[in-house]
């Protein structure tokens, strides 16, 4: 709404309006099936804290919203491909760190 987000639909969703209304849902406004309020994570939120709020609220996408804006979207696979990549590089610097010691 005037490029706010105000909600999202995704497969769970649809699985749930299915549940309720049976394939007609699917003919409905996605406005009746989405989620609403969107949960969402502003550009400086840490990593760390997206995904304990993905994992506290089972979801697996987030808006990322500035300025009531959408400026961006990540996955779960997104936060932990990043994690991940922090992981590995703290660890290439720590044997380099006892490798020169």
């Amino acid at each position: 709404k005037d490029g706010a987000v105000v909600g999202i639909f995704s497969e769970r969703d649809v699985i749930h309006a299915l549940n309720n209304g049976g394939v007609a849902a699917l003919e409905g406004p996605v406005a009746q099936a989405m989620t609403a309020p969107a949960i969402t994570v502003g550009p400086s939120d840490s990593v760390l804290g997206a995904l304990s709020l993905m994992t506290r609220r089972r979801i697996r996408h987030l808006p990322v919203v500035a300025d009531d804006r959408l400026v961006g979207f990540v996955s779960i696979g997104d936060l932990v491909k990043h994690r991940m990549d922090r992981i590995e590089a703290d660890a290439a610097a720590m044997r380099d760190y006892i490798q020169s010691a």
